[in-house]
């Protein structure tokens, strides 16, 4: 179990508030790094046990850096996702009417995700980018820009007055977060799992992309989420980020993996871990014929043919 976790800081951002969602984190010890590769660093080198770092946002889409970090370097292995929904709120050091606000502090995601809300209620306002929700509230309070924009975490880490509440264009953002720690053994599964992977295709080979996607249906695999991002070695040549569902220690994902492993110019497993669901949902089912048990009865099938049995 880990004890010291690294995640993306500074204090105050939705990470943290993210990370203190994980029991044995809220017990342990908590270090804010000030970048995604430097968390990241801090577990390779092992100065800490695991990192928690965003993957997506449903609005904003994917982090880059943190795709770019699980292809290069040593590999690490997610071991938990959290979904967190994002709300955010405008602070100030003291209570002032919008109208009375002239500069605004926001990291560029926050700003982008409350856009709507700020051309109708401070139009006039500037916006300046800062490199996290943290330093918003931290420069507002410090009485460098009127307001801020931040996570609900930071009002009362810096003493902010809320202008305004629950400002996001869209109430039901969600940002993913993805807890990494070093190589091991994944936990047992679930019966609702996720695993992740990244694989690179030969960019020479026709139909390649469509091989490894049927490498997942014929055996009733579902594909939750599909991402590429360019290896930056040339022109055209990327990296796939699959979520599956399912566990690899699951006959048929196993299976998948073995076909992937020969198709695919390289397979990096990323992990098999719980699904992080925020209302009770049913995992999705296998059509019919391609369900683990339909898989150990045809593998069973198999061996008594062999046996002669």
């Amino acid at each position: 179990m880990p004890v010291r976790f690294a995640y993306l800081g500074p204090e105050g951002t939705f990470t943290e508030a993210a990370l203190r969602t994980i029991p044995a984190a809220e017990q342990g010890e908590r270090t804010p790094a000030r970048s995604v590769p430097e968390a990241l660093e801090a577990v390779r080198s092992g100065a800490a046990d695991a990192a928690l770092v965003p993957l997506e946002n449903s609005v904003g889409g994917a982090v880059p850096v943190t795709l770019d970090e699980l292809i290069t370097g040593s590999p690490l292995m997610i071991t938990r996702e959290v979904l967190l929904p994002v709300e955010f709120v405008l602070g100030a050091r003291t209570a002032a009417p919008l109208a009375a606000i002239r500069s605004i502090a926001a990291h560029p995601q926050a700003s982008a995700q409350c856009r709507h809300w700020l051309q109708a209620n401070v139009p006039d306002a500037v916006v300046v980018d800062v490199l996290s929700n943290a330093a918003a509230a931290i420069s507002a309070a410090a009485g460098e820009y009127d307001a801020a924009i931040c996570a609900p975490i930071g009002v009362g880490r810096n003493g902010l007055t809320v202008l305004a509440e629950k400002i996001a264009d869209r109430a039901e953002a969600v940002t993913r977060f993805a807890l990494l720690t070093r190589p091991g053994p994944p936990a047992a599964p679930t019966g609702d799992d996720v695993t992740s992977l990244a694989v690179s295709i030969r960019h020479d080979q026709v139909g390649a992309l469509l091989a490894v996607l049927t490498e997942l249906a014929v055996r009733g695999i579902n594909l939750s989420r599909i991402e590429s991002r360019p290896t930056g070695e040339q022109l055209g040549t990327y990296v796939f980020f699959l979520d599956c569902t399912g566990h690899v220690a699951e006959p048929r994902l196993g299976e998948a993996l073995q076909g992937l492993r020969r198709i695919c110019a390289e397979v990096r497993f990323l992990g098999s871990y719980p699904k992080h669901r925020l209302q009770p949902e049913a995992p999705v089912a296998a059509p019919p014929g391609l369900s683990d048990d339909d898989f150990a009865d045809s593998a069973a099938w198999l061996e008594r043919l062999r046996s002669g049995s």
